[in-house]
Parts: structure tokens; sequence; C-alpha cells
């Protein structure tokens, strides 16, 4: 069963820095395009920031652009999101996906076409 495990979550100061980060349980994940998303209570999931397959090219929505960073270490199938900065309305649910494509150039932005989710890691940032 392909899994993504998010980690890296907790309670922080605004102003502050974490980092999150997804391994993936196969090698293949390597070069899947993949992303951040992120669900705030009582809000839809919303996208955070895209990396392609072969890391070269990422995107960033608006509002964390400048603040945070996506990366990937394929030798270690894990994904990274360097969030700085960090403000009050960025707490939510964090999850990352993976778009099942081997293509190192595509970036994936939309949650509807992802094909596998992980359960998620809560970010809270107290004022």
């Amino acid at each position: 069963q392909v899994q993504l495990v998010e980690s890296g979550g907790g309670l922080v100061q605004a102003g502050t820095s974490l980092r999150l980060s997804c391994a993936a349980s196969e090698p293949t994940f390597s070069t899947y395009p993949m992303g951040w998303f992120r669900q705030a209570p009582g809000k839809e999931r919303e996208f955070v920031a895209a990396i392609s397959g072969g890391g070269g090219n990422t995107r960033y929505a608006d509002s964390v652009k400048g603040r945070f960073t996506i990366s990937r270490d394929s030798a270690k199938n894990t994904v990274y999101l360097q969030m700085n900065s960090l403000k009050p309305e960025d707490t939510a649910v964090y999850y990352c996906a993976a778009k099942a494509v081997w293509d190192t150039i595509v970036l994936v932005t939309t949650s509807y076409a992802m094909d596998y989710w992980g359960k998620g890691t809560l970010v809270t940032v107290s004022s």
C-alpha cells in the first residue's frame, strides 16, 4: 500500500518557522509531481505549494509566496515545506499529495488531480 506520511507540525508563535516533511513509502514517488495543501477549520482545502518530479519547477499560493519553500530529496523519497514568518492565518492541517505520473517537469496545483494523500499534520500558529 502506497503511503505518504507527514510530520513536523506543531504549535508555534507568529513569526517563527517550521519545516514539514512528507515521506513516501516507495521510490517511485521520487519522480512524481507533489504538492502541499492545507485545510483550516471551517474552510475548504486549498493549494499551498507544488514541486515537479525533477524538483526544478515550483509554484506557490500567493498567500505563502516569499515565506514558504517546497523542496524534495529524491534519495530519501521525501518532500519538505519550509515555512518561515508564520502567521495565525497559516493555522491548518497540512497535507502532502502526489500525482502518479512519471514526469519531471509538470506541476500539479489542484487537489482533485492528486492520486495519493497523507493523513495530514496540524500546524497551529498563535498570535
